[in-house]
């Protein structure tokens, strides 16, 4: 058997918190976070987005891409810190 990688996908929070953000609410430049980290801006989710709510457009971006349906996916593999919850995990509920 064989794995391969036929299409990706991504999906990020709207709300953005950038190095200006920052700036106003610690001791800190833009200048000194770029130069340290190369971070200019990033992104956080709002306190009712869950993990799936990224994970599934960027999966079905990924099958748009790869011109394959679901259906014909054999595995899927979700590995994160970040869960929605303990159970379902994250990977079933993307699964579905």
């Amino acid at each position: 058997m064989r794995a391969r990688i036929v299409g990706t996908g991504m999906s990020v929070p709207e709300k953005r918190l950038t190095n200006a953000d920052l700036e106003a609410l610690v001791d800190t430049s833009d200048e000194w976070i770029k130069t340290r980290t190369g971070i200019s801006e990033r992104r956080m989710s709002e306190k009712h987005e869950k993990l799936s709510d990224f994970a599934v457009p960027a999966v079905q971006r990924a099958l748009e891409m790869s011109g394959i349906s679901g259906r014909q996916v054999q595995m899927v593999i979700c590995a994160t810190v970040t869960s929605d919850m303990p159970f379902p995990s994250t990977a079933c509920i993307v699964q579905d």
